[in-house]
């Protein structure tokens, strides 16, 4: 581990983020290819990694977003919490406000959300797809941004931490949207080309927030919480309803709780 972090450390924090990125989009595509061995998988299986899922994203959020972007702020009391608050309201609404506008196709719920359109099911489940992990890339990009800015609560092992925490959440996404799809009749090859699609936005958002975050440091506690604020709203409005929806929610829960204790163990190890 200390070689990778290594590593990273010698990037410039855009590339290193561009690079952790992609290794978040490429466990998602591992995810998605076991459409190619499987057509259907054990759901308490499937509900315990979806809580996975949203155990990592939640601990994320708190570990490796909001308290560096509270340590970093400045005052005392209700105005040191202020910008972290301000910041996660934003994220938050921001993603509530595409939800509700921006139409797209949920397909473990299998209905459409946001306003009408005459659009085909592939094209609305991209754009659902979009949404959800937007929020993922700009964290890890926020905070290898971070790093570039040499904000001393953030650091090169925290966000390699979030990296991996993202990459092994991803894993289960790409099941989660590949199998699905592969149920509804669609052949291995497009089921396979839309679960890898799940992260390919990862990459993206991650160099942008490095970017932004960069040159404009003076917002890095509120960046931080943006993308724990939008973080988890993805967690509440699609991961958790997904994972519960079988009678037996306990391999949800106790998926959840791991997820939760792996992603603060490796942002307190490493971090």
């Amino acid at each position: 581990m200390d070689c990778i972090i290594n590593y990273f450390s010698e990037l410039n924090p855009v590339l290193a983020a561009l690079y952790a990125s992609t290794f978040t989009w490429l466990v998602t595509a591992l995810g998605a290819a076991f459409v190619f061995f499987f057509r259907t998988l054990n759901r308490n299986f499937m509900d315990a990694m979806l809580g996975f899922t949203g155990g990592v994203m939640v601990a994320a959020s708190i570990w490796s977003l909001l308290v560096p972007a509270i340590d970093m702020s400045n005052g005392e009391g209700f105005s040191r919490v202020l910008p972290a608050v301000a910041g996660f309201l934003m994220g938050a609404g921001v993603l509530f406000a595409l939800d509700k506008l921006l139409p797209h196709f949920h397909v473990n719920f299998k209905q459409v959300e946001g306003v009408k359109s005459p659009w085909q099911k592939t094209t609305l489940l991209g754009l659902a797809i979009t949404l959800h992990n937007i929020p993922e890339g700009l964290a890890v990009g926020v905070l290898f941004g971070a790093v570039a800015a040499g904000v001393p609560e953030a650091s090169i092992g925290g966000a390699v931490a979030l990296a991996i925490g993202i990459g092994l959440q991803n894993l289960p996404e790409g099941i989660a949207v590949a199998m699905p799809l592969r149920r509804m009749g669609i052949s291995r090859r497009k089921s396979f080309y839309y679960g890898q699609l799940s992260a390919i936005v990862e990459p993206v958002s991650a160099v942008l927030g490095a970017v932004a975050v960069a040159f404009f440091t003076p917002l890095l506690p509120y960046a931080l919480a943006f993308a724990a604020g939008a973080m988890m709203f993805v967690v509440v409005e699609e991961v958790i309803p997904e994972a519960q929806q079988n009678k037996d929610s306990d391999w949800a829960t106790l998926g959840f709780i791991g997820g939760f204790i792996l992603m603060m163990s490796l942002d307190v190890a490493l971090g």
